[in-house]
């Protein structure tokens, strides 16, 4: 049967086989080989039809000839010969029975018997034909039902809930006696239930004249009564039926005739003498006996107990009836109650018979198990005490944690301090948690989890610890709820005994909670031991606890479901659940998971629909309803994968307590249900929201949550979907009732989203605007899921198929996400859990994937623009020494985007790899737009940046036109005139002295008569123009001459105190930010800097415009302030500015008059000219003295395109490898504050505080990380560009030679030739051929100045590094112009900078991973001098409030700081716990002087906790790599 069923004969099937994500069942099975995948699939979907799936027939009915009468009318022929024989469903089911492993075995007869299906009791072996009990196939089965009794004349009705196992109840057994033509099966499912098939029979559909696997099966059904008068028995009775022929099945016959409390036999007549034989010892006995005549037709006899009657003649109904009486009468003691007398537990005692409890690893798991069940009996404790006894940690110690931690961000008064103090009591209560001794059980169960290798073990050992606890708890659970229950009853009969009995009810509630004991209180415990040690003696892989984790992560990843969310404490682990997931992440690597959260209201049929939907254990019954959040995964078949295309391995689902739960009414309010259903909604890539009924006022509560949950993650840029289910609808095939319930639903939704947009502050009208929702396709609707009344009615097929039908829309909307890893999953519950602390979830929600996809983002981006600046400050090289070498007159800019065209596409396909193929591109959509587009402005800026730059040369090569003709005049002239007079002192060579003077004679004459006409450029006299300049702004000499003298203005940008220069009355309550004085300095400085002065000199106007722009930004300020200023302000502002810019200016003009003062030029160049002449003296060729002149120009020009190259090849090194330099913004700031650390300089730090970007630019210009740390790096780049200059060179002499030579030509050509090889990379002015037109050896020359050639490049190889200070282009300067190009916007509380990578990020906030204490800018408490040490991220958790400027009158709370002007409204500042040591140790290290420079103490409210004093600097310094 198996191999016909394509079964496993020696692998046995387990529930991983079937709890896989599979494909859609399909409606017809096409062949025997599916009927036993179908069955199970159908069995766990909780449809009873699952028996019920013949195969689709492939036989083709054709058509006869209609002459063939005669063969249609033969009825004796065999029409069905061809025709497959087809497999019986309860051998289907028997098969699949026999080849499933015993934990298969259970689900399967649980899901069998919530079918209300016969269950297999006595079982033989088709092979060794040995008699089985599963009776561990039971323990999972518990029934429930109402007892009447009849007390002073009223009946009494009682609830019970028994395990099945344990219920004590009669046993009534059907058999039958040699072969009959009733069927047993069908009359005994008329006295359960006669409308449902309780025992198949051979009137059912499928059912064949043979089967192979049920004869000398018993099965076993038990009739549960409702305690309604139609009840056909008052008291809970087991029906078993032995299949097949019972005179030839005697060992399970004899068993169950011993077990019975009623024998019912099924005969042809009494007068079979075989029969007989068999009945009259069974009529001496004292039991009962019933025996059902077929063949004959008389009325009931009964004697002694012992009944017969005929059936012949008889309808099924009255047989029904009759024996349903005689039944009740036998096993009536007193008139109502029935005589218990079976167990099914005792089963076990039977010999002869194999019980598959005693499998060794069932016996090894149930051994361990109790072992633990003896520690929590064993001094008879009650139940309820049980939890605070033996599991101490997860009581009352961690619900004062939770409450505590919450506390933390609902701070008042010192608040910082309160901080601590609160900080100092959570680390207390872990260290009480660690003190209390890990529990006996506790132990026992991890040591049983240890030593118990294999996972069957393991598995073993957890159901039976789950049921036998629930053994323990069952009797006091049912207690409990029957004492609420009668309370309840008592109030609703006087209602005004509600306030009255609310305590008690409060009080039963409360017993109730405390006597719930499951496996998931045992790994709450595992969860606070872990969390308490971890947080006390930190990471060690050696203790008991570190292996927690370990273990339940292998339990998770075999099934079990492990809590999230404590729902008693109503608070997170976050410790214990990170380190959880990081373990399943360890063994089976960062898988993608699609989760799917689930939410409705309380006993909505949530986790029965799971585990109709999935097979998911999650609890059911009305007494353990599931508390808090629970987590499962589920596997995703590889089939499913490629049918469906899913990208993701598990499906993760997330089950949670019902909203509005009754226990937790009274001491929780509607805040808890919307933070549960604000988590779960935030976790789930999809939440199913379960409505049960259609009754509004029932739906409108959900709503309401659900909508409010649905827009938060709108606001914090989440987008979940969702679908509605609609549980216990009465018509679901009325496609009009739905279209009206559809539209119902949607005008709820839309009325709660306005409810909800009025409490969010957010703008939504319907509720599609808050989430993509089609109302017809997500929502859909369940039928009930009964057949009838329970407890007796089996599940409604329709609601199967409905189930089915969710289940398919959300695999449909799941195969359109990639889910997400378990990685991002633990870090989402981190993100949501720490905003739901706070009380405005949206500003507090921090998405750190987000962030860190962000983060990555900014990385690339700062990679993707150094590849555009590299490339265009390349081609501002080449186009700057053509423009000096004259060969380019005019920059177009088409011409420039043109060379810039490949890198940036290069860069454009970059990013759009990036965009579409990185892991996180879902996320990255969102600002794809925004990137691409600032690639392209900063492209385009770059390209008109260059263009500026260029023109700016032409112009000042136009400017200097005359000049350099006359230069070039000079020259000629000069090399003339030397020649000349060479002739005449041939004889005087080697007279140096005579040389110089006859030179100097030349010299003096050429250069009187060249500069005649030229003006020289005068000296500039700053101190002059700044006095005049001052003047004209303030009148008052004295205080000009009296700020000069005293030098305080040199200090002005970092006073921090600056109440000397306001005027009376001063009106001031906190220090004024001198950020004003720095920005305005540094305005004011830049506008002087940007003049052009080295191209085109100096002038006061320049000086004008910066002392123009501080005193338009003084009035404005006083203005806005409402102070007034002294004019020593003024002055001192303006001074300081002069102070910064002079140097600037000088050397600045001194570059000008080198270029642009015809006598400074020529007196630069008189060695070079005096070097030709004297060659000329010494009678040295034209070719000789052409090759020093040459070499003499190119010496210069080489050093700066070295320098130039070398500055753009190390700033790109330096860039790409220098840790500080080769990532974002957050980097660079990470690394700044560790060299702030590491000198210990409080003025760099204020500099930092005040100034951030002045430091920072500090920080690169630092010569030690160029030219001492990197100085190998430096000197290699450098010799690199030499060589490749050398090679240039040495190309353009062959190239020019081979040219001129090859064509003919003259030295003119040559020099042509060689000057535009040269031109893109050195400048080389022109040299006039007049005076070498008798050179024709070229190749002369070429030697010549190759010769001279290495003489250049050996010195400029040894060249000082400071020289690259002197070039045109400086690696600092570039590296500061990319990395400088960032937000550098100071939070208004504590001055921490915005770490965003893009300089203008509108709409995003301005945002930092970690602030500081607002003390550090100097807040301080109005009205004293006590600093402020709270950090902003505490205040804006607090309920504190602030002053937004030092002249407000109204204060502001803190939680509504973005209210307070628009320095405050830009900033998102999350209320969390991120704070740095850093800053801590900063305060305590720089107390006293950070006191001297504000003027106040870190006294009283102010005072610095004791607890940052004993951080060290190097703790300090290595919590700054928790920034990035």
């Amino acid at each position: 049967m198996s191999q016909l069923l394509h079964l496993k004969d020696k692998q046995k099937l387990s529930p991983a086989d079937f709890l896989k994500i599979r494909s859609p069942l399909k409606q017809h099975v096409t062949s025997d080989k599916d009927l036993a995948q179908a069955f199970l699939h159908r069995l766990i979907m909780l449809d009873y039809r699952a028996r019920y799936i013949p195969p689709v027939q492939d036989n083709e009915i054709t058509e006869n000839d209609s002459s063939d009468l005669n063969d249609f009318f033969d009825t004796s022929k065999d029409t069905d010969h061809t025709e497959k024989t087809r497999v019986d469903p309860m051998d289907v089911q028997m098969a699949v029975f026999h080849c499933s492993d015993s934990f298969l075995k259970q689900m399967m007869i649980t899901k069998l018997s919530q079918c209300q299906y016969a269950l297999p009791l006595l079982v033989p072996d088709p092979v060794t034909m040995e008699i089985e009990c599963p009776l561990w196939t039971f323990k999972q089965i518990t029934k429930t039902w109402k007892v009447t009794e009849i007390k002073d004349g009223s009946n009494i009705v009682t609830m019970k809930s028994v395990p099945v196992c344990k219920a004590k109840t009669p046993l009534v057994s059907f058999y039958r006696l040699g072969s009959l033509s009733v069927s047993k099966s069908q009359l005994m499912n008329t006295l359960i239930n006669d409308r449902h098939n309780t025992f198949f029979h051979r009137n059912c559909p499928g059912s064949t004249k043979s089967r192979y696997l049920m004869d000398g099966v018993a099965e076993i059904a038990w009739y549960c009564p409702a305690g309604k008068p139609n009840d056909a028995f008052n008291d809970c009775i087991a029906f078993c039926n032995l299949h097949g022929d019972a005179l030839s099945i005697e060992k399970q016959r004899d068993i169950l005739i011993e077990k019975s409390s009623v024998n019912v036999f099924f005969l042809s007549s009494l007068k079979n003498e075989k029969i007989q034989a068999f009945v009259y010892p069974l009529l001496k006995s004292h039991k009962p006996l019933i025996c059902l005549c077929v063949d004959d037709s008389y009325n009931i006899k009964k004697k002694n107990r012992k009944y017969t009657f005929g059936l012949k003649d008889r309808s099924q109904s009255d047989v029904s009836e009759e024996l349903k009486q005689i039944i009740r009468e036998v096993l009536s003691v007193d008139g109502s109650s029935l005589k218990p007398s079976f167990q099914l537990e005792t089963m076990a005692e039977l010999s002869g018979i194999r019980v598959d409890e005693s499998d060794p690893a069932c016996q090894k798991g149930k051994s361990a198990a109790m072992e633990i069940m003896d520690i929590l009996s064993k001094d008879d404790v009650d139940v309820s005490k049980i939890k605070d006894e033996f599991l101490p940690y997860r009581g009352h110690l961690w619900h004062q944690w939770s409450k505590i931690h919450k506390e933390l961000y609902h701070l008042k008064g010192n608040v910082e301090k309160e901080n601590s103090q609160k900080q100092q009591e959570l680390m207390n209560i872990r260290q009480k948690q660690c003190a209390a001794s890990c529990s006996k059980l506790i132990q026992l169960f991890i040591e049983s989890l240890k030593s118990l290798p294999k996972p069957n073990d393991k598995e073993y050992f957890l159901k039976w610890i789950q049921i036998l606890m629930d053994d323990l708890s069952t009797d006091d659970l049912s207690a409990i709820l029957k004492s609420y229950n009668e309370k309840w009853s008592e109030v609703l009969k006087k209602s005004d005994l509600l306030i009255k009995k609310q305590t008690e009810l409060e009080e039963i509630s409360r017993k109730l909670q405390s006597a719930t004991f499951g496996l998931e209180h045992i790994f709450r415990e595992m969860g606070q031991i872990y969390e308490a040690h971890r947080a006390i003696e930190r990471e060690s892989r050696q203790t008991h606890w570190s292996k927690y984790p370990e273990l339940a992560a292998q339990l998770m990843i075999s099934g079990h479901p492990m809590e999230l969310m404590d729902g008693d404490a109503g608070h997170v682990p976050l410790t214990w659940i990170s380190s959880l997931l990081e373990e399943v992440i360890k063994k089976l690597g960062d898988q993608r998971v699609f989760v799917l959260s689930v939410l409705g209201v309380q006993s909505s049929g949530k986790s029965t629909m799971l585990n109709t939907m999935f097979g998911l254990q999650f609890a059911v019954s009305a007494g353990r309803c599931t508390k808090g959040a629970f987590m499962q995964l589920l596997k995703v078949s590889e089939e499913m994968k490629k049918e469906k295309d899913l990208k993701f391995d598990y499906l993760l689902v997330v089950d949670t307590e019902g909203l509005r739960a009754l226990e937790l009414e009274g001491n929780t309010t509607r805040h808890h249900d919307n933070e549960l259903a604000t988590f779960v909604v935030g976790l789930g890539n999809l939440t199913l929201i379960n409505i049960f009924g259609e009754n509004p006022s029932e739906m409108q509560d959900i709503l309401q949550i659900v909508v409010q949950a649905f827009m938060r993650m709108k606001k914090v840029k989440l987008s979940p979907s969702c679908v509605f289910v609609h549980q216990n609808v009465t018509d679901v095939a009325a496609a009009e009732k739905n279209m009206e319930g559809k539209r119902r639903l949607l005008e709820k939704l839309d009325e709660m989203t306005k409810l909800a947009a009025e409490e969010e502050d957010c703008d939504a009208d319907c509720f599609s605007d808050v989430i993509e929702f089609d109302v017809q396709k997500d929502v859909k609707y369940c039928t009930q899921l009964w057949e009838g009344s329970p407890p007796m009615a089996p599940p409604n097929p329709g609601y199967s198929e409905s189930i089915q039908e969710v289940k398919n829309t959300i695999l449909s909307k799941a195969s359109k996400s990639a889910g997400i890893t378990l990685t991002q999953f633990k870090t989402n519950i981190r993100d949501l859990w720490s905003a739901l602390l706070n009380e405005n979830f949206v500003f507090s929600f921090k998405n750190t994937l987000e962030i860190a996809a962000y983060r990555k983002l900014e990385s690339q981006y700062a990679n993707w623009t150094w590849a555009l600046r590299s490339n265009m400050l390349t081609i501002e090289n080449q186009l700057h020494n053509r423009i000096e070498n004259g060969s380019l007159e005019k920059v177009e800019l088409s011409y420039l985007k043109k060379e810039s065209k490949k890198t940036y596409e290069t860069i454009e396909n970059k990013m759009t790899t990036y965009f579409e193929e990185d892991n996180g591109k879902e996320m990255l959509a969102q600002w794809r737009g925004r990137f691409e587009t600032k690639i392209r402005e900063f492209h385009d800026e770059q390209v008109s940046m260059v263009k500026r730059k260029l023109d700016e040369v032409i112009q000042h090569k136009k400017a200097r036109k005359k000049l350099d003709d006359k230069k070039k005049e000079f020259e000629d002239k000069l090399l003339q005139r030397s020649k000349e007079l060479a002739q005449q002192l041939k004889d005087k060579a080697d007279d140096e002295e005579e040389l110089k003077k006859q030179f100097n004679c030349v010299w003096t004459d050429l250069v009187t008569e060249i500069t005649a006409d030229i003006k020289p450029v005068e000296d500039i006299n700053l101190e002059k123009d700044q006095f005049i300049i001052i003047k004209e702004l303030i009148s008052e000499e004295d205080i000009i001459h009296e700020c000069k003298k005293n030098d305080r203005y040199k200090k002005i940008a970092g006073v921090g105190d600056y109440s000397d220069y306001v005027k009376p009355p001063k009106i001031i309550y906190t220090v004024p930010d001198d950020s004003h004085t720095s920005r305005l300095s540094t305005y004011s400085l830049d506008s002087i800097k940007d003049k052009p002065v080295a191209t085109r000199g100096y002038t006061s106007a320049y000086l004008q415009e910066a002392a123009k722009i501080v005193k338009e930004e003084v009035a404005k300020f006083q203005s806005e302030s409402k102070c007034t200023l002294k004019n020593e302000f003024k002055v001192d502002l303006l001074l300081y500015v002069f102070y910064k810019a002079e140097s600037w200016l000088l050397d600045s003009q001194e570059k000008f008059k080198m270029k642009h003062d015809a006598l400074t030029y020529l007196e630069s160049k008189k060695t070079q000219y005096y070097n030709v002449f004297r060659s000329f003296c010494k009678g040295n060729s034209s070719a000789v003295v052409l090759a020093e002149l040459i070499c003499e120009k190119l010496k210069a020009s080489t050093v700066e395109a070295v320098c130039n190259k070398t500055a753009i090849g190390l700033a790109g090194e330096m860039r790409c490898n220098f840790p500080a330099f080769n990532e974002n913004r957050l980097n660079l700031e990470k690394h700044v504050l560790k060299s702030l650390a590491e000198n210990e300089n409080f003025d760099d730090f204020i500099t930092y505080i005040r100034n951030p970007r002045r430091q920072t630019e500090a920080f690169i210009k630092a010569e030690k990380y160029i030219f001492i740390d990197h100085r190998d790096k430096t000197v290699n780049i450098l010799k690199k560009n030499v060589d490749d200059v050398n090679s240039l060179m040495s190309q353009a002499l062959s190239t020019a030679t081979q040219n001129v030579q090859s064509q003919g030509g003259d030295i003119k050509m040559w020099l042509k030739e060689f000057s535009s090889l040269l031109k893109d990379e050195l400048t080389l002015h022109t040299i006039s051929s007049q005076n070498f037109s008798d050179i024709n050896d070229f190749e002369f020359l070429k030697e010549e100045i190759k010769k001279r050639l290495d003489s250049i490049i050996e010195q400029t190889s040894s060249l000082s590094l400071g020289k690259l200070k002197e070039s045109r282009l400086k690696p600092d300067e570039i590296l500061i112009d990319q990395l400088c190009k960032c937000c550098w916007v100071t939070c208004p509380f504590c001055a921490a900078v915005c770490t965003n990578t893009i300089e203008g990020h509108s709409p995003d906030d301005h945002s930092v991973p970690f602030h500081r204490l607002s003390g550090i800018k100097g807040w301080h408490k109005r009205g004293t001098v006590e600093f402020s040490v709270n950090f902003c991220t505490t205040n804006v958790a607090s309920d504190g409030r602030f002053y937004p400027h030092h002249n407000s009158e109204k204060s502001v709370p803190y939680k509504l700081y973005r209210t307070a002007g628009p320095e405050y409204a830009n900033w998102r500042i999350i209320p969390d716990e991120s704070k740095l040591a850093y800053w801590k140790w900063f305060v305590c290290r720089f107390q006293n002087q950070l006191e001297g420079y504000y003027k106040y103490k870190f006294q009283g409210r102010g005072e610095i906790p004791s607890e940052w004093k004993k951080i060290p600097k190097d703790e300090a310094i290595k919590s700054l790599d928790e920034m990035c």
